[in-house]
Formats: structure tokens, C-alpha cells, sequence
């Protein structure tokens, strides 16, 4: 019977790995999708979208679709489908992998500040800045609203939620950025600060840059811890290495 591998979705490492486990012959790749996202890019292998309901309606899917690995590859930041993923594998008896790109470094020049939590990136602002850069998504803005003497340029794919910080702009875009691009915004929009959330990856690693050269601070929200007893690897081959599959 050939093995099906559950792919969670909503990033390029699971579009990408989703693209390789279904090129090789006698694999079944499923790529679960949360559906926030309007219009996700072309994946291979199969598709469905939403949720599960929680980790007991996770396991019953793994058991009715006779799932035989998971591979958890959503974004560093969706800690709660982590969390519920692991214990459905664990109930289910089916090994599971979480694959994690690497987080960003700072390096000589950056004005880094770690902060724990968007709300305590927003207690860092008053004093860095007066018109930031959010690039943390389209949740969570409340966190920022109650800064009404701040000026916020709100950069994210899909519209955001509100509640927002009431003089916000919004800027609609996706990655990848150059360079060249993010040092024009900055200075178009008079950017003092940017708030990002420690991504990893260079599809919008840019800005990052693009502040080292304008000597501007950089909040940068720290990940949330993995789950006990889960560890992660930071690329393709050690999916495949733990899935038993290696390179053809």
C-alpha cells in the first residue's frame, strides 16, 4: 500500500516538500490548508482545507484517511495547530516530523530588540519610534491599538482584522521583497521602527537589511517554544531523513 504523509501546510517549505514526496512514485502527499489565505498557490498532490477540530478531530482523521506520517510545516508562528498536530499524532500511533526554517540572526550593525509577545513589542515602541513598519501579519493588531500617537504602516497579504491603531495604513503585498525595494518604502513612508516576527527565510528577510543601512531599531518578536518532548529539523533533507526516504 502506498504511504500517505500529511502535509500541514501554508508555507513555501511545505509547498516545496509537497512537490517532492509526490514526484516519487508510490507516495500519497495530503496538504492541510487553514484557509485563511484567499488564493494559496498551486500545490501538488492533494488538497483540503480547514480545520480539524482540535487534536481528538485531527486523530480520527489520521485514522480514517490511514495516514502513516505527519508533517507539520506551517509557520513558526501557528503554535496552537502545532501543539493540537502532536497530540493527534501521538493518539493516533502515527510518527510525526516538524519542519522549521531557521530563524534570522542579527548581525554586526543591527538594532535588534527581542520581545516576547506582540503586546510586549508594543510596550517597546513609544520609545524607538513614531511611524512603524508592522509587518507581523493580519492578526494581532490589537495588540497596537491602543498606540493612537503612533503612526502605523500595516504591511500584510490579506487584508487585516481589526481592531487597529487609529492612524494605520495598509499595504497589501507579498513576498519576496529586494532589497532595493524595502530601503525606498522606508524612506517613502518615513519609517523610524519596524515590528516583524522572527519568520526565518528570505522571502521578506529585506527589511532587515534595508533598517542595518538606514540605522533603524528592529522589534523582533521571538518565536514560541515547540511542544514538549518535540524537535523540529530546519529543511527538506530532514524531513525525508525521519520520514525513512532520503534522496532518490
Amino acid at each position: 500500500m502506498s504511504p500517505h504523509v500529511l502535509v500541514l501546510g501554508g508555507t513555501t517549505e511545505a509547498r516545496l516538500l509537497a512537490a517532492e514526496l509526490t514526484a516519487r512514485p508510490g507516495v500519497r502527499v495530503t496538504t492541510s490548508l487553514a484557509g485563511r489565505v484567499a488564493r494559496p498557490g498551486a500545490l501538488a498532490g492533494e488538497v483540503r482545507v480547514g480545520g480539524f477540530g482540535g487534536p481528538d478531530g485531527m486523530a480520527t482523521w489520521l485514522r480514517e484517511h490511514a495516514v502513516d506520517a505527519v508533517v507539520d510545516a506551517t509557520h513558526p508562528f501557528a503554535a496552537t495547530i502545532t501543539a493540537n498536530a502532536a497530540r493527534a499524532a501521538a493518539a493516533a500511533g502515527v510518527p510525526a516530523v516538524v519542519l522549521r526554517r531557521p530563524g534570522w540572526r542579527p548581525g554586526p550593525g543591527d538594532r535588534w530588540h527581542g520581545a516576547a509577545s506582540l503586546d510586549e513589542a508594543a510596550t517597546l515602541l513609544p520609545r524607538l519610534g513614531h511611524r512603524v513598519l508592522l509587518t507581523t501579519g493580519r492578526l494581532g493588531l490589537a495588540a497596537f491599538a491602543h498606540l493612537a500617537q503612533l503612526h502605523f504602516v500595516v504591511r500584510s497579504v490579506e487584508p487585516p482584522e481589526p481592531p487597529m491603531p487609529p492612524h494605520t495604513e495598509v499595504l497589501l503585498a507579498r513576498g519576496p521583497f529586494t532589497g532595493v525595494h524595502e530601503t525606498a518604502l522606508l524612506r517613502e513612508h518615513r519609517i523610524d521602527v519596524i515590528v516583524t516576527k522572527d519568520s526565518g527565510g528570505e522571502a521578506t528577510a529585506a527589511k532587515l537589511g534595508a533598517a542595518r543601512s538606514l540605522g533603524l531599531p528592529v522589534v523582533v518578536v521571538r518565536r514560541p517554544a515547540l511542544p514538549d518532548g518535540v524537535t523540529a529539523v530546519p529543511d527538506m533533507a530532514g524531513v525525508l531523513g525521519r520520514l525513512g526516504l532520503g534522496r532518490p
